[in-house]
């Protein structure tokens, strides 16, 4: 879930972590840079390059500091930001998906949904994927999932919960998917790109090669 108007420089640049669009914008001054990559962001931020033009860093207003600084077993609240930045995240359950897409904050606006091919993806970059248990962008009075260093863990390092029985739903073992850096070839990759606004697709943006002749099923995860 991408900032609306999007899509162009992430065609032309690759899916870029916080931190790798400011380093990319040349965002300054240092106090400037490190601001955006180690406080919370009420709002989104707007960054501009004579070159590459303008870039919208997301907000975190999911993010309730105290709870937060509760939740962090071994890291400062800074460093917690920074850990966020550094990677590009992505939802491994539509219902997620649609939780943050209805959410008060962002339901009334428009939004770059991307959608990829999870085998092809893994295919390319299993060996720097992270799995995460956690929404790792949310921490409320409600909800203060403990979080740290061992939050993000390499697929061979996951630990998944033990359960006497199997379960198809919430709690999911895995709620994120993480790659550290960018993901420059993220058209290789590619199901669609749509802006969307709560669960409707307003404009296909983009179909990937692959899958252009196919009937994709929006429905289903």
């Amino acid at each position: 879930m991408a900032a609306a108007g999007s899509w162009p420089s992430i065609r032309q640049h690759g899916l870029l972590s916080t931190s790798a669009l400011v380093y990319l914008w040349q965002v300054s001054p240092p106090d400037v840079r490190n601001s955006l990559l180690g406080q919370r962001r009420g709002e989104s931020v707007v960054i501009e390059n004579a070159i590459l033009g303008n870039a919208t860093i997301r907000d975190q207003k999911p993010i309730h500091e105290p709870s937060l600084r509760e939740a962090l077993v071994d890291m400062t609240p800074q460093e917690w930001y920074r850990e966020l930045n550094s990677r590009v995240f992505f939802f491994l359950q539509e219902e997620r998906l649609s939780t943050l897409l209805n959410a008060r904050s962002y339901r009334n606006d428009e939004h770059v949904v991307i959608t990829i091919d999870t085998a092809s993806f893994l295919d390319a970059h299993s060996s720097e994927v992270e799995l995460c248990q956690i929404n790792s962008g949310f921490a409320q009075r409600h909800s203060k999932a403990p979080r740290g260093r061992s939050t993000f863990l390499p697929i061979e390092n996951y630990k998944h919960r033990d359960r006497i029985q199997p379960k198809s739903r919430s709690p999911w073992d895995v709620a994120e998917l993480c790659l550290p850096g960018q993901l420059l070839d993220v058209r290789t990759h590619l199901i669609s790109a749509d802006r969307r606004r709560r669960d409707e697709v307003i404009e296909t943006l983009e179909v990937g090669a692959s899958v252009k002749n196919l009937t994709i099923d929006r429905g289903s995860a």
